[in-house]
């Protein structure tokens, strides 16, 4: 059985943005797809869920599907995806033929980060403009470490990893280990141990945490390296600006879709 939670409206005016490790957040309308097994009786799952949803059963549909390897059906839809002129995240089951792509191979999975979302593709483009040659690297909140992953392969030389939750470390551990990049991977299960001193810190979590981490970014980014921040709506541009222009000379990089990345350099004066 496989069940799947979608906006019931297919409105944007209630966003459920990433939640907190263990935390579960749905829509005010829900709409949920299940696939039973074939051999199931349609009369009476609609009866069973009708009386556990305290639903009428008439809300209820019900049809036959063929059988599919529902564990691939998935990936029907991901295709590669190029971020500026050279960077590629491409899945498993497809290629990339320009011979100076800088590819990373990832399958959509449970940790956030595939390159789809506005956020996401904000940061992998800035990378692609601005290659982190030979730099330490930050992912702060890097989920699936995509942009760790990229940054190395545009020529970084490290990326310390660090997320909240669990499942993300697992999964940048995995998507390193497919792309041959685990030896330059340092996974964090705890912010204090991420380096000092690094070129580059990339954070795309929302506006929330950046504010607050303002002064903890400005501790870790050597003067004149670089800091790029998403997952900010581009309402709240002025207001996480304010948070980093004591340390850092903030512009913005791009809007889409209504999310904003901020990118700066971090200036000479020391962090409180």
């Amino acid at each position: 059985m496989a069940v799947t939670f979608a906006d019931g409206d297919d409105s944007e005016a209630s966003p459920v943005l990433e939640p907190a490790p263990g935390e579960f957040r749905l829509w005010p309308t829900v709409r949920i797809s299940a696939l039973f097994p074939a051999q199931a009786d349609p009369g009476s799952i609609v009866a069973e869920l009708s009386r556990a949803l305290d639903l009428e059963s008439g809300l209820l549909r019900v049809r036959e599907v063929a059988d599919r390897a529902w564990e691939r059906e998935w990936l029907r839809d991901f295709h590669a995806m190029r971020f500026g002129k050279r960077l590629w995240i491409c899945p498993h089951h497809e290629q990339v033929h320009d011979p100076q792509a800088a590819v990373v191979r990832m399958d959509p999975g449970l940790a956030f980060g595939t390159g789809t979302h506005p956020t996401t593709a904000l940061c992998l483009e800035w990378l692609d403009a601005h290659p982190p040659a030979d730099s330490e690297v930050v992912d702060f909140g890097c989920g699936s470490g995509i942009l760790a992953l990229a940054a190395l392969r545009l020529g970084a030389r490290s990326a310390s990893c660090f997320d909240i939750d669990p499942q993300a470390l697992i999964a940048t551990r995995d998507n390193a280990s497919a792309n041959g990049l685990s030896g330059s991977v340092r996974l964090c299960a705890s912010s204090d141990a991420i380096s000092r001193g690094v070129g580059l810190l990339l954070a795309n979590i929302l506006s929330g945490p950046l504010v607050e981490l303002a002064p903890r970014f400005a501790d870790i980014v050597r003067p004149s390296g670089a800091l790029v921040l998403s997952g900010l709506l581009e309402q709240e541009i002025s207001e996480v600006r304010r948070a980093y222009d004591t340390w850092f000379d903030m512009s913005t990089f791009g809007v889409r879709e209504s999310w904003a990345c901020l990118w700066g350099r971090r200036n000479g004066r020391p962090g409180d």
